[in-house]
């Protein structure tokens, strides 16, 4: 009997390990219904945070299209404005030199090229006469000052310059003066000279009112009276020479030393326009049938006349020369051209 209980304890043995198995399947699921349900949650708030992250996308995507299209509308109104107001410069600037060859009347020499206009004008007023040239710089390397034969200590005459460089326009530069040293002569520039940025001959401390005036690498003319190398160095310039005395400075007479003011002699002069362009003009001299020459004084009452806003009095005398096109157009007052350390020169 014995026997038969363990035959069948071992024969339904399977089955009752099957049925507890079954049993327990459902504690089993259940134990595994919350990771399940997490995820499920979890899954959800991905989906959302998907959804969000595409709005956003879609938005910044909207957004960046409004700012090229405001860019765009933006970049039309300031290219309009930029035309109109360039429109507007042109005719202020036609207006202006319009006024000013009102001033100096039909001009009798011209030049044109991609480098620099010049017009060249008679001067003929009460007394004396001479010419004028306005020069207006569209590379400004154009304007040069030069030494006599490219050396310092040399000398050589503005037809002598002008026919060297190929100038079309040359007129006598600053002062100087001659010495002798182991039997042989130099002409030296008075004051500061710069030629392409540099100073020749080093820097000299203003004495006895001798300015120093040229131009900067722009074309804008500079000037003053310097007592300081680094006070010169400031002012940037490119080409300059030095003589005395400054005659207008922001449209207005500078008082002129007393030794200056009444005297009548040739003379030469560098200016400038408010528009930025150059005038030089020389006056002739000493030739009572011709010209008697112009004091300082009444030089200065003509510059205002005629409008300029700077202008310095340079080397004159029987120095005062002025070359263009290949042609000594005034009579120099020695009867031949002197010979001098510096000389302006205008490329064509």
């Amino acid at each position: 009997m014995r026997t038969v209980n363990i035959f069948f304890l071992l024969l339904f043995a399977p089955v009752v390990g099957f049925l507890f198995t079954v049993f327990n399947f459902d504690d089993h699921t259940q134990a595994m219904g919350l990771p399940l349900k997490n995820t499920e949650i979890a899954l959800q708030s991905a989906e959302m945070q998907m959804e969000d992250i595409n709005n956003n996308i879609s938005f910044i995507n909207q957004l960046v299209e409004e700012q090229e299209r405001l860019y765009r509308e933006q970049e039309k109104v300031i290219q309009e404005l930029s035309r109109k107001s360039s429109n507007q410069i042109r005719l202020s600037d036609q207006i202006y030199e319009e006024r000013i060859l009102a001033m100096l009347g039909p001009p009798v020499g011209f030049h044109q090229s991609d480098r620099v206009e010049v017009k060249v004008f008679k001067l003929d007023e009460l007394g004396y006469r001479g010419y004028i040239a306005k020069v207006k710089l569209h590379d400004p390397l154009a304007f040069r000052v030069v030494l006599a034969q490219d050396k310092y200590g040399e000398k050589e005459t503005p037809w002598e310059a002008t026919s060297r460089t190929g100038a079309i326009l040359g007129v006598n530069g600053g002062g100087f003066y001659r010495f002798m040293q182991d039997g042989r002569e130099y002409t030296l520039p008075i004051g500061n000279t710069v030629i392409d940025g540099k100073l020749v001959g080093g820097f000299q401390s203003s004495v006895e009112d001798i300015f120093f005036s040229g131009i900067k690498r722009d074309g804008e003319l500079i000037g003053g009276i310097f007592f300081e190398r680094d006070e010169l160095l400031k002012q940037k310039p490119w080409q300059g020479v030095s003589f005395v005395p400054i005659l207008i400075q922001d449209g207005k007479p500078v008082p002129l030393p007393r030794k200056w003011q009444n005297t009548k002699h040739p003379r030469t002069i560098i200016g400038e326009y408010a528009n930025g362009d150059l005038i030089l003009i020389v006056v002739d001299g000493r030739q009572s049938d011709w010209s008697s020459g112009v004091t300082l004084e009444r030089l200065q009452i003509k510059l205002i006349e005629l409008g300029v806003k700077e202008g310095y009095n340079l080397d004159g005398g029987g120095s005062s020369v002025f070359i263009f096109n290949g042609r000594v157009l005034n009579r120099p007052s020695d009867g031949i051209q002197r010979s001098m350390a510096t000389n302006i020169v205008v490329l064509p």
